[in-house]
């Protein structure tokens, strides 16, 4: 299942990349939700057939790779609801529009405060109760929209942890707009000029910082794992999420775990065959 989620989330997160070069915002945003329903039909067709080997892996895909994908569908989802209903209008009107946006995210977090707690500092003790299926407990703060979905591919709070890596996206999204408004510089922002999209993968560019921090290549080694993929999302204006979680998924590759790294090697040699010819 790791194998073939993983794939499925790099062609995916390979899509939206593309995507991503839309300068119309709502065109972007549609065509990311038809993109990331597609997918998330293939990932539920191949998961209503398979069988966990034990609730560990069961839970696991309920608490880190679903939400992975359902967040996307969430944050895409919401950018274009609320671009299409961005109000024609001053600074005053825009800034009073994406203000009451970020206020809805933060009566979220309040309404959710515990399981915010929960998920956040990687407790485990009600996992059994929150990621398998069919172990619901009305007194944990249950979604409405969980009793009509599916319970083959549905746990009591796999959407609330999708929710929450959204809401992490969309409060980026949202404090940018109204740094625009202020006419002050985004952070980390470099001109049109000299912008380097990164159009891999996630799952590659978090495997090559793995590495390039393995090997102790910045600062003599010194510098905190954090820090370096903190550098490559500013650099490259991406968000890698839990990257912590996508090494563990790397890891746990049954072939190839270090596919793009091997990638870049045939690659490069390739380059130097042609070029000695």
């Amino acid at each position: 299942m790791t194998d073939f989620a993983t794939q499925l989330l790099e062609n995916l997160e390979a899509q939206l990349n593309e995507i991503g070069v839309e300068n119309d915002l709502i065109k972007a945003a549609e065509s990311s939700i038809k993109a990331t329903i597609i997918t998330l039909e293939k990932l539920k067709t191949h998961f209503v057939r398979y069988e966990f080997e034990n609730k560990v892996d069961e839970i696991t895909f309920f608490k880190f790779v679903k939400p992975q994908f359902v967040s996307k569908l969430i944050y895409h989802n919401e950018v274009y609801n609320i671009e299409s209903n961005r109000p024609f209008g001053g600074t005053k009107y825009l800034r009073k529009y994406f203000s009451s946006e970020l206020s809805k995210l933060k009566c979220y977090f309040n309404e959710n405060m515990e399981f915010y707690k929960y998920y956040r500092t990687g407790s485990v003790y009600l996992d059994k109760k929150y990621f398998v299926r069919g172990r619901y407990d009305i007194k944990l703060t249950l979604d409405s929209s969980y009793f009509q979905a599916d319970n083959r591919f549905t746990t009591s709070h796999d959407f609330k942890v999708a929710k929450i890596l959204a809401n992490d996206l969309l409060q980026v999204y949202l404090e940018r707009e109204l740094l625009k408004l202020d006419n002050k510089a985004v952070p980390y922002s470099i001109t049109e000029k000299q912008v380097q999209k990164w159009t891999g993968s996630k799952v590659a560019l978090i495997e090559l910082i793995y590495a390039l921090h393995a090997e102790g290549v910045f600062n003599n080694g010194t510098t905190d794992l954090k820090e370096t993929a903190k550098f490559f999302e500013e650099t490259f204006d991406i968000d890698l999420g839990q990257f912590h979680r996508t090494f563990f998924e790397i890891r746990a590759r049954k072939s190839e775990r270090t596919k793009f790294l091997n990638s870049l090697k045939e690659t490069l040699v390739r380059r130097m065959d042609e070029v000695d010819e």
